[in-house]
């Protein structure tokens, strides 16, 4: 049995001031909360991705992690009920002489209940086929009371044209039709608060990010997107749903994972007021940013600038233009042949890469047993 070590924490008046609050055992982190005129200590660290429980708050008897609101029970360590399995390690408490005093050998252990894992957090692997064209439609629109879009009339010419010419398979998300939550702001809390898959989409089953990711990260070898102009920048569901991407920069940063290989990106840009260049800009910037890349002449895109009001004569202008329904299929076209390429070369890199283990491999082995000639002199 080890040596029964008390560790004087500090003052019972000052420590019951607040409900959970951070102390050290030794080089313990513990989080030691006051509840019901009763102290309790549990290890400072969630099960989850290590969050800061002594920084967390007190719901009813159970501590809430700040980082993703795991809960576990402020004296016996215990998760929620449901998740009593989940369980951090608890640690005596007891006052004496007016000072707070924490037991330094945890008196239960950790446990962790049992969670498959996300099916988004498989390892991206491209299927054979067909080059695969997701087209993502930024629009708002109100329900059960559509409209006309000029954005999305031209992301359709040109998923028609990649299925019907260009023998690729497509899909279509209006972000408009998905209900997904904005992003909370893990990040800012700590990076390694912001996980992958989005903690949201871990947490809650309801959230339809996920078609977005899945379709980017593990189906889509084609991004096409499309974005009204509005005051200047792109719609504020695009920047909602960007904003829950920076879980796939943040891969690539934190942890030097490529969640993004072989993409290739278009977008398709129209409003009734200038600043093309702008909305396009942070455009190709973030998806450059997560390992999207892009064909020559990466974006289409249609503005009658500032003063042009008369958004009907905007409209019939995009729904008879054959111009910007053929530029439509031309970018639809150059983003293919682009992650042709990008597929071809990986599939040759993948052969010579087996080639070089191979030859190694019979280097090796040669090295060992010696040829046949040197066998036969």
């Amino acid at each position: 049995m080890p040596e029964e070590v008390w560790v004087n924490v500090g003052r019972a008046d000052e420590l019951q001031r607040r409900a959970v609050q951070a102390v050290m055992v030794g080089r313990t982190r513990v989080a030691l909360t006051y509840q019901g005129e009763q102290f309790g200590a549990i290890h400072g660290s969630c099960n989850h991705v290590g969050g800061p429980l002594g920084e967390g708050t007190l719901e009813g008897e159970y501590v809430v992690c700040p980082w993703h609101y795991w809960k576990f029970h402020c004296r016996t360590g215990k998760g929620e009920p449901g998740y009593e399995e989940d369980a951090v390690p608890a640690y005596e408490v007891k006052v004496e002489n007016g000072q707070v005093l924490i037991r330094s050998t945890a008196r239960s252990q950790r446990s962790r209940k049992p969670h498959c894992p996300h099916p988004l957090a498989r390892t991206p692997t491209r299927e054979e086929g067909p080059i695969r064209v997701l087209g993502l439609s930024t629009t708002a629109m109100t329900a059960g009371h559509p409209r006309y879009s000029t954005s999305d009339d031209l992301l359709e010419v040109s998923l028609q044209h990649a299925s019907e010419h260009l023998g690729c398979e497509t899909r279509l998300l209006r972000l408009r039709d998905l209900s997904f939550r904005p992003c909370e702001g893990f990040y800012s809390k700590s990076s390694r608060a912001c996980t992958w898959p989005c903690s949201i989409t871990m947490m809650d089953p309801k959230d339809e990010m996920d078609q977005v990711y899945e379709g980017l990260v593990h189906w889509a070898d084609v991004l096409l997107l499309s974005t009204p102009i509005r005051w200047g920048a792109a719609s504020s569901l695009y920047f909602k749903m960007v904003e829950r991407m920076n879980c796939i920069q943040n891969q690539e940063t934190l942890s030097n994972t490529h969640l993004l290989k072989n993409k290739v990106g278009g977008f398709m840009i129209t409003g009734g007021q200038d600043n093309i260049q702008a909305v396009a800009g942070q455009l190709l910037g973030f998806f450059a940013e997560i390992g999207v890349q892009f064909p020559q002449f990466p974006y289409i895109a249609h503005s009658r600038g500032w003063s042009a009001e008369d958004m009907e004569n905007n409209i019939r202008y995009v729904q008879h233009s054959q111009d910007l329904r053929e530029g439509a299929e031309a970018l639809a076209q150059r983003c293919v042949e682009m992650a042709k390429l990008l597929i071809q070369g990986s599939l040759c890199d993948n052969r010579l890469a087996r080639g070089g283990r191979k030859a190694h491999e019979l280097d090796t082995h040669a090295q060992l047993h010696g040829s046949n000639d040197e066998g036969a002199s």
